[in-house]
């Protein structure tokens, strides 16, 4: 019982990080009631979003079980420091990391690290999920690098998303320090379902996205 809650934690947490500096122009096709004008111009403006604290509570639905806990996630660039409580009232996972050094630490088990997300999911879990793109998706954007089908609703912002055999459905935003961003999310893998409700949305614009690797390509 305790190991079906850790994995609960382990998957959310390495789906939860930043694998490195990326920029757009993977194909996307776009459809849906908004206007693609409205939606570049936001795209552009979440991308310079690169730091931000987020309190909220992320829920996990597998075939034979299911959980929540409480998730604090401070994201600095390309350093992240990810924290769950729960699921169910029990156990605690950190994961901090930056590009080619992810540490995961589970309360009364032990810590963990990889070079990447991927391969400590892997080593870990044995599972092959898309980790490093939860940090485009928690922002209404698709992660760039594969390609990805768009739907806009009537405010220009995303409604759905599929990407990488993920169906991703924005529910809910909020506007915070001027920057429309998701609430409530609904994501639907093969074999898992995740439900990230936010409850507290701090953005920050640190300024140094605009360096030669990480310029936006829109």
């Amino acid at each position: 019982m305790f190991y079906r809650h850790l994995r609960h934690l382990v998957v959310f947490s390495l789906i939860a990080v930043l694998a490195g500096c990326a920029g757009f122009g993977a194909r996307e096709s776009v459809e849906g009631h908004g206007s693609p004008a409205l939606w570049s111009a936001h795209k552009q403006q979440l991308t310079r979003l690169d730091g931000w604290q987020i309190n909220g509570k992320v829920g996990i639905r597998a075939p034979k079980e299911s959980g929540s806990a409480t998730l604090f996630w401070l994201q600095r660039q390309d350093y992240y420091d990810i924290r769950l409580s729960g699921p169910l009232g029990r156990g605690a996972a950190r994961l901090t990391g930056r590009p080619g050094s992810v540490l995961l630490e589970v309360a009364n088990q032990g810590r963990y690290e990889a070079p990447t997300p991927e391969a400590l999911l892997g080593e870990q879990l044995g599972w092959s999920l898309p980790v490093s793109h939860l940090v485009w998706w928690v922002r209404g954007l698709p992660a760039p690098g594969s390609k990805s089908r768009v739907t806009l609703n009537g405010d220009s912002r995303l409604a759905n998303l599929e990407q990488d055999g993920w169906k991703i459905e924005y529910l809910s935003y909020v506007e915070q320090n001027g920057f429309w961003l998701p609430e409530r999310v609904k994501l639907h893998g093969t074999d898992l379902d995740v439900t990230l409700v936010v409850k507290d949305w701090q953005p920050r614009q640190l300024g140094q996205i605009g360096r030669a690797s990480c310029r936006e390509r829109v």
